[in-house]
């Protein structure tokens, strides 16, 4: 059974940093694309950033420059860094692991709130 677990999110204040981690059981970490989305109230889910099974990244316009994400197969782990927050940041941030054979899995998601 598929498993993403997602470490907790947080309070930050404008300007600060955060890290996210998302462990994935119950397959091969190294054959997933992984990716974070985030959902803020009242809007559609949206890419964050994403990375292949190859490492090449990719980052939604509204965070590129301030976030990065990684991942570590030895760990079965995929982080992502987030500086410079700003309030619009504020989201529930979802792993989301993509595989060609048994597809797309979800984390449960964690709240990131950055105050102003």
């Amino acid at each position: 059974q598929v498993q993403l677990v997602e470490s907790a999110g947080g309070l930050v204040q404008a300007g600060g940093s955060l890290r996210l981690s998302c462990a994935l059981s119950g397959t091969i970490f190294s054959s997933a694309v992984m990716a974070y989305y985030r959902q803020a109230p009242g809007k559609q889910r949206e890419l964050v950033a994403e990375i292949t099974t190859d490492g090449r990244t990719f980052y939604g316009d509204s965070v590129k420059g301030r976030f990065a994400i990684s991942r570590d197969n030895a760990k079965n782990t995929m982080f992502l860094q987030m500086n410079s927050l700003k309030p619009e940041d504020t989201a529930v941030y979802y792993c989301h692991a993509a595989f060609r054979r048994i597809g797309n899995h979800w984390g449960q998601g964690t709240q990131v709130t950055v105050s102003s």
